[in-house]
């Protein structure tokens, strides 16, 4: 597997969609705003998440995008491998023909690292990632958005 900006980018959509859809759906054009990624590039991404069930479009006015399962029940290896494919880092795709029909020299190592690589990504909910996010971003005192209310009382004459 190689981690693309296209992987990259399909995690970070679906933290901020999980975060902001409480709300009900989320319009990609929100979400490509706040994360500065190109509006068409996150439609390619998002046309992968709903193929792979990962989320659902949500059509008409009020419409955009929800998650597909609840977020502890999508994994990062699952939003990866819904756009980018399998994971594997050799050369063979895993069939072992590295070197004109020859298992490299490295090839244990790669597939090693391809399984390491999936134990990860699969130990990793949705719902988890956004955990952590939320408080490391608490813990450098960057503020989610949150309204703010202001309570004005006439004085008293």
């Amino acid at each position: 597997m190689k981690l693309t900006t296209r992987g990259r980018f399909a995690v970070t959509s679906m933290i901020d969609l999980s975060l902001h859809s409480e709300n009900g759906p989320v319009r990609l054009a929100d979400i490509a705003k706040r994360q500065k990624i190109s509006l068409p590039y996150l439609e390619q991404i998002f046309g992968k998440l709903r193929r792979a069930e990962l989320v659902k479009s949500v059509r008409g006015p009020g419409g955009g995008y929800r998650l597909g399962r609840d977020a502890s029940e999508i994994s990062a290896g699952e939003i990866v491998e819904a756009v980018e494919g399998i994971m594997d880092m050799s050369q063979c795709q895993g069939g072992a023909a590295c070197r004109g029909g020859a298992q490299c020299l490295a090839h244990g190592l790669w597939a090693d690292l391809n399984a390491k690589m999936a134990e990860f990504l699969n130990a990793q909910s949705l719902q988890s990632i956004k955990e952590k996010s939320l408080k490391e971003h608490a813990h450098h005192g960057e503020v989610r958005e949150q309204p703010i209310i202001v309570h004005i009382t006439e004085p008293k004459s």
